[in-house]
């Protein structure tokens, strides 16, 4: 057995390899891909933790006196504008027989984007430098939009069922490992008074990583997908799980993801569950806010958002990888209603008791503990997420599922975290109890969806 071999071995509880559905010349190649796969994942991940439109950007903006009503704008570009291109993009990629070319061009794409972010940090100020910056944004999402819709297809030609969910959940460790050193080190070298100079050679670092990230995926051994010609691509997102077949084409990208919506039951069902599992990743930011009002600042300062999120992903990677591989679907429900329940407890502890203090000692632990949860749950639910779509079906219907699914949260996104927004107006408690029940009805939800993990067969 080669040192790979047994690296993979170790890290990774294995499938029997008479239960793999591989081809042979692929199962061989399975440990080092799997590395090459969490080494990769792991460099992205740690790239999005210096780029975070939730804690870098708007602290940059803060920095080089950027108009506040510029911060509003970072969340919705960065998640909407990663997810609503797909469909359209999807008869593109499918014309690429292998997928991690994609992959690679979009994470090439992410390392320039950071990088003019991180010359505008350390030249710009004020309102052009925040232009510049949510342009380059705006690019930075393409190149996300790319990765997404490739890596989970890379994933499913060359890891077995069984085993991918761990490979997620160890470059979501990994990750976090990274995440935890790098809040340290802000809180050691600069806690609150972190400068645009710092913050620039941070996100010059992220750019580096980005390019390592293509530089690792690019030596991935990907079977070759079937040649597809321009009419065959063009019908791509009107596959179904069932058969993996196409079903007629159109010139419409529109007209292809509404036959999938139409004539694939197991997709319209994943896509409303997903749609209503989003207490997790809307939440903490409401939690935030809350805690702020209340008098506690034990969640202020960058280093120590980046700290507690990546704390998280480093504890939750691990376990969640294997809970996925054995059902994910099991998993998103699980950890959804587990959020839930913790937005729910938080609101009621805040408002069931008089003069609540979040400055005391008492009120930090219950704001850093209810944050921590959610962003710990939030990585059950996005690994459980991530490990269905790639069991739930194979090739281009795959690619389909990824393309069509996230550019239908981006739209579900907007419109549910303008709801939720407008009712924070009402009270921050509102919002959270808003996305609670979404929550636990999408929870209950989940339970109803095929099992296709291979440890539910």
């Amino acid at each position: 057995m080669s040192a790979p071999d047994r690296l993979y071995t170790r890290l990774v509880t294995r499938v029997d390899p008479d239960e793999v559905e591989l081809p042979p010349d692929v199962q061989k190649d399975v440990p080092r891909n799997g590395l090459r796969l969490v080494a990769a994942n792991t460099l992205q991940s740690s790239g999005d933790q210096m780029v975070s439109a939730s804690t870098v950007l708007p602290w940059l903006f803060h920095v080089i006196g950027v108009p506040a009503a510029l911060v509003g704008l970072l969340v919705p570009i960065r998640e909407s504008g990663s997810m609503l291109p797909q469909a359209f993009l999807t008869p593109l990629v499918v014309r690429v027989r292998r997928r991690k070319w994609v992959f690679v061009t979009g994470a090439g794409v992410q390392a320039a984007s950071v990088a003019v972010m991180a010359a505008t940090a350390a030249l710009g100020h004020g309102l052009a430098a925040g232009v510049w910056i949510l342009a380059a944004l705006v690019v930075f999402s393409l190149g996300r939009c790319l990765c997404s819709i490739a890596s989970k297809d890379v994933q499913g030609r060359t890891i077995p069922s069984g085993e991918r969910g761990q490979i997620i959940g160890l470059a979501t460790s990994a990750a976090g490992l990274v995440a935890v050193t790098l809040g340290l080190a802000i809180r050691l070298l600069g806690g609150q008074d972190i400068t645009a100079g710092q913050i620039a050679i941070l996100l010059t670092v992220g750019a580096v990583l980005w390019t390592l990230s293509a530089a690792v995926y690019a030596q991935v051994r990907e079977p070759a997908g079937e040649k597809r010609s321009d009419e065959e691509s063009a019908g791509a997102g009107s596959t179904s799980a069932a058969d993996g077949d196409d079903a007629g084409s159109s010139d419409s990208w529109f007209a292809d993801a509404a036959r999938l919506f139409r004539d694939d039951p197991t997709f319209r069902k994943f896509i409303s569950v997903r749609g209503l599992l989003l207490v997790s990743s809307l939440s903490p930011p409401f939690i935030v806010s809350m805690s702020v009002a209340a008098g506690t600042h034990a969640l202020t300062g960058l280093g120590g958002f980046i700290l507690a999120s990546g704390l998280a992903s480093l504890i939750g990677g691990r376990i969640f990888g294997r809970m996925a591989d054995r059902s994910s679907r099991l998993l998103m429900a699980r950890a959804a209603a587990a959020a839930s329940l913790v937005a729910l407890a938080l609101v009621v502890v805040v408002l069931a008791i008089p003069g609540f203090d979040g400055g005391s000692a008492a009120g930090k632990i219950v704001f850093v503990g209810s944050y921590f949860l959610l962003t710990l749950l939030h990585s059950g639910v996005r690994v459980g997420r991530k490990t269905y779509v790639v069991d739930v079906a194979e090739g281009d219907t795959r690619t389909a599922y990824v393309a069509v699914g996230n550019t239908s949260m981006g739209i579900i996104l907007l419109v549910v975290g303008g709801i939720s927004s407008a009712l924070a107006v009402l009270g921050v408690q509102w919002a959270l109890v808003f996305l609670a029940v979404l929550g636990l009805v999408g929870a209950a939800s989940a339970l109803s969806m095929p099992d296709v993990s291979r440890g539910a067969r």
